[in-house]
């Protein structure tokens, strides 16, 4: 059974929500989300289809299906098939009225629209003007349809998106890939207004966290070390110890501080203290109902190592970024503490007995 019980502050309310560290705690954190890319967003394929967008380069080619037409002249028109003539227009970037223009068809609005129907609005236009026109559009410079990469990443950049669709490891890839470790490395997707973030190692554990990137998307990678801090009477009391992996347990941790001291630790004194979104402690019971009011609570979560089966507990048990770890002192070793103390400071007046004897 799970025991939850608050401790009293100072002020009279409740400090922070205590838990045994057993088999239905365990079993309740299990069950925490981690943070997913694909719950967030979903993994939507993108369009076969991208549309234009203000800011892209368009190079347009006109074809008459025969000569003396309005493309037939000029330097830029040349002859494809017996009889049949084409142009092509310089190369043109769409302005911030979304619109290009074509020779004898004027103004052509573009964005929001696919290359086919920009090549059908172009024959629409000059029909009965040119000779059977035919018209071909392409994208030489696509700004429109691109994600924006940056953080640690061997070259920032607005990366393209092809018409199968990339995903966030090939945008990526494209910028030259990824600089931090693994383990340290997280990776953010901004949407419009919203961000999610998850590790690298989530992408590439579970294929479909690789989700599908849109455009417009900003996805920046991040090197966040995991640390957690070990205090009292452990073998390395007062340190920040790095992770070296994506995810540790609490006997992989407390291995890391060099374990318990022996002299000076009590095995029924060992806490792991961190904050807890509320949704998670309302399954522990006994919490206090004021501590619930706040969306993240401070839970001490107890281990009692004289147990055989807290060591198995420890194996299940997964430390997260920047928790604390805590071995309290033993009582034994706060007496010895007093009589280490008693006995220095008694020192200076057994030493003047002596001197006194061996004068007299």
């Amino acid at each position: 059974m799970v025991q939850g019980v608050a401790s009293p502050s100072t002020e009279g309310g409740e400090a922070f929500a205590w838990v045994e560290i057993n088999g239905r705690s365990l079993d309740v954190l299990a069950r925490r989300t981690p943070p997913t890319l694909r719950g967030f967003f979903g993994d939507y394929r993108p369009s076969a289809s991208q549309v234009i967008g203000v800011g892209d380069a368009l190079q347009i080619t006109v074809w008459e299906a025969a000569a003396g037409g309005l493309f037939s002249a000029g330097p830029e028109s040349g002859a494809v098939s017996p009889g049949s003539r084409s142009a092509a227009i310089p190369e043109q970037t769409v302005g911030r009225d979304g619109s290009v223009t074509v020779p004898y068809a004027g103004r052509i609005q573009v964005a929001g629209r696919t290359q086919q129907q920009v090549e059908a609005a172009i024959v629409e236009r000059l029909r009965g003007k040119a000779i059977e026109p035919q018209a071909l559009v392409n994208v030489t410079h696509n700004v429109s349809n691109t994600v924006t990469v940056t953080g640690e990443v061997a070259n920032g950049a607005r990366v393209p998106l092809s018409l199968r669709g990339d995903k966030v490891l090939d945008v990526i890839a494209s910028a030259g890939g990824y600089r931090s470790p693994v383990h340290e490395t997280f990776i953010s997707i901004t949407r419009g207004n919203r961000t999610a973030r998850a590790p690298l190692q989530a992408l590439l554990a579970n294929p479909s966290e690789n989700i599908y990137v849109r455009a417009g998307d900003i996805l920046t990678v991040e090197s966040r070390p995991q640390t957690f801090t070990v205090a009292g009477a452990t073998g390395a009391n007062g340190a920040v110890i790095p992770f070296d992996a994506r995810g540790i347990t609490l006997e992989e941790a407390i291995g890391k501080a060099g374990g318990l001291a022996d002299s000076r630790a009590d095995p029924d004194g060992l806490f792991v203290m961190r904050y807890e979104p509320t949704s998670l402690v309302r399954e522990f019971p006994n919490v206090s109902p004021n501590l619930l009011q706040h969306q993240n609570i401070p839970v001490a979560y107890h281990l009692n190592m004289k147990d055989p089966s807290a060591l198995f507990a420890a194996r299940r048990f997964a430390i997260r970024d920047k928790d604390i770890i805590y071995v309290s002192n033993s009582p034994l070793a706060e007496i010895g503490k007093v009589v280490s103390l008693v006995q220095t400071l008694s020192q200076p007046a057994v030493q003047g007995v002596m001197v006194s004897r061996i004068v007299h």
